[in-house]
């Protein structure tokens, strides 16, 4: 059985004459007959009995007629989506954001993308970099916005935003000196640390001869920002997740090795679908 032999004899049941409709399937008799003989061959039972006006359904074939109209329904849409997601007009993108990633998405540009394209769905997974880049080797992403430094093998990328390091802080509890901080300044406060720069920071304040106190580690940008705000030390996050999670207030960090970049990236080894290609164009 197959969607050819359900169209012909979703025709004939409505025609109820092999030759119109015959006809209308731009065929012959013989074949569109042979066709129905084997449909009924196949289901086990007559779908039509001979009358003197024409060929009338049978009880088994009434009851083939609703279900072959749905399966025709449920293939003609499938090969309209499948039209449509093929020309990147409709489709799901399955998409990864770092915690961090603030008011960089979305954007203005999402936004109007998702007006053009009202037929997409986008399913976002929250997890940091690290994790997000392993979704993405396992095809469990289509695409995922990270935080560089991170193994940039087998990756496709394109920067779609900087960061400034800021500090937050409630004045409450931690009064922090006016205008951009130098690292001296930053050492001398507890500071809520976002374990995804650890490292950086232990180099830079080592390089430095300072050694700081980490009064809180987490494993979230918005935690950071969180604990902040409830007076348990000084958080250290980039600029754009400060300005959007914090309504404390951000001191900027004057230290150059401390900027960071936001970046899109997918698989070089995977065909990116149009409507992913889209998205990332308007990112």
């Amino acid at each position: 059985m197959n969607i050819k032999q359900l169209r012909s004899f979703l025709v004939v049941a409505q025609e109820h004459q092999i030759t119109a409709a015959a006809k209308l399937l731009y065929t012959t008799q013989p074949p569109l007959s042979y066709q129905i003989k084997q449909l009924e061959k196949e289901v086990g039972t007559n779908l039509f009995t001979r009358k003197p006006y024409g060929l009338e359904l049978t009880n088994a074939g009434k009851s083939f007629y609703r279900y072959a109209q749905q399966i025709v329904s449920l293939a003609t849409n499938a090969e309209e989506e499948l039209k449509r997601e093929d020309k990147g007009t409709m489709g799901s993108i399955r998409l990864g954001i770092i915690s961090s990633a603030g008011n960089i998405i979305p954007n203005p540009k999402v936004r109007q993308f998702t007006q053009y394209y009202p037929e997409v769905n986008i399913q976002i997974t929250d997890a940091n970099t690290f994790s997000l880049i392993n979704k993405l080797n396992n095809n469990l992403l289509d695409l995922a916005i990270v935080r560089a430094p991170f193994n940039m093998q087998g990756l496709a990328t394109k920067q779609i935003g900087k960061d400034r390091m800021v500090a937050v802080a409630n004045p409450q509890y931690f009064a922090l000196p006016k205008g951009e901080l130098n690292l001296k300044e930053i050492s001398q406060q507890p500071l809520i640390l976002y374990r995804r720069f650890e490292s950086m920071f232990n180099e830079s304040f080592a390089q430095n001869g300072l050694r700081p106190f980490y009064a809180v580690k987490c494993d979230d940008a918005r935690t950071a920002i969180h604990w902040a705000d409830q007076g348990m030390g000084v958080a250290l996050v980039p600029q754009s997740i400060g300005q959007v999670f914090s309504d404390q207030q951000l001191r900027l960090v004057n230290y150059s090795q401390w900027n960071t970049q936001t970046m899109v990236v997918w698989r070089k080894d995977q065909p990116v679908k149009p409507i992913v290609d889209k998205f990332i164009q308007a990112l």
